[in-house]
């Protein structure tokens, strides 16, 4: 789907419905249903549009900032002189999106965000289509845009299942389970993980298949690991190697990485993370593109809280 072009679609639509419903008589000082659509779009384009060019929260930031622009003016000076006349249309629409704008954009920044699951990466436990809340205040309180902690809450833990920008390109948020904190040495060899010299304790059961793009996979070992308090699930394949040293990246820190055709093993530098995905085989995490710095940390994924395909997956906690 092209964001682009919807947004630029209905930022030239919207203006014209709002000029075609202009010519419609008013019925109890209400706008023309064109007039009220037209400003919908013109909301929605623009949106779509700022959000191709900043991220989410910054599009929010500008829209609470102009909306409660048209909202302080209209209070404090507009309204004052305006008399009887008949409140302008764009007027009345701004100062009714600011508080419900400011709402989302407070809720959104500091409390809960949601994320849908995009991919299979971190199967068993979360699967394409799942919609889950992102716990915004985990880690501490951030600055919207900047990313930066004002009040330390806590820390990532080992085994955290955690949602951050793509330190390749931030405009786009992965989910990866925490499993190397700053300081950490982490080795994987032979599908085994290491974490501080330590084998991370593992159970193997039962084998575990499921349908990707419309094709069975099978042969999809399950073991459950435990790493440090946290227990879950993970997926490899027998027949796949533990890395694809052709899809290794050139990432900031690499020097802190060694590897062959067994495995690697990490040092994680100060500040930041080493994330992997629970279906190991199937995953694009640390081990290609390096590691997560603090800045870019969004929160601790905590509940599903909607899938249209399998509703009996509502309220199930993330582990």
């Amino acid at each position: 789907m092209n964001w682009f072009v919807i947004g630029i679609l209905s930022l030239i639509l919207g203006p014209v419905l709002i000029m075609a419903g202009a010519k419609h008589e008013r019925k109890n000082n209400e706008p023309p249903q064109l007039v009220q659509y037209g400003y919908l779009l013109t909301v929605v384009g623009l949106f779509v549009l700022l959000v191709q060019f900043f991220s989410i929260s910054a599009a929010m930031l500008i829209f609470v900032v102009l909306t409660g622009f048209v909202w302080a003016m209209d209070k404090f000076v507009w309204g004052k002189t305006r008399g009887e006349k008949q409140i302008a249309d764009w007027i009345e629409y701004g100062r009714g999106f600011f508080p419900v704008i400011l709402a989302v954009f407070v809720l959104r920044s500091f409390i809960v965000e949601p994320f849908q699951i995009p991919s299979s990466s971190m199967r068993p436990g979360l699967i394409v289509g799942d919609f889950i809340l992102v716990n915004k205040f985990t880690y501490g309180v951030r600055l919207p845009i900047t990313n930066t902690v004002i009040v330390p809450v806590g820390e990532p833990k080992r085994g955290d299942v955690m949602v951050f920008d793509y330190p390749v390109n931030p405009k786009i948020q992965y989910i990866k389970r925490v499993i190397g904190l700053p300081g950490d040495v982490i080795e994987y060899r032979s599908k085994k993980l290491t974490v501080n010299g330590l084998p991370v304790e593992t159970k193997q059961l039962a084998d575990h298949q499921y349908v990707e793009n419309g094709v069975l996979l099978v042969n999809n070992q399950q073991f459950v690991e435990h790493l440090d308090a946290s227990q879950y699930k993970t997926l490899t394949m027998a027949d796949v190697p533990a890395l694809n040293l052709r899809e290794v990246g050139d990432f900031p820190s690499r020097e802190n990485c060694s590897y062959d055709d067994s495995g690697f093993k990490c040092t994680v530098p100060a500040g930041q993370y080493f994330m992997m995905g629970d279906n190991r085989d199937h995953s694009a995490d640390s081990r290609y593109w390096g590691f997560v710095p603090n800045e870019n940390i969004v929160g601790k994924a905590f509940l599903i809280w909607m899938n249209f395909k399998h509703f009996d997956r509502i309220g199930t906690t993330i582990q």
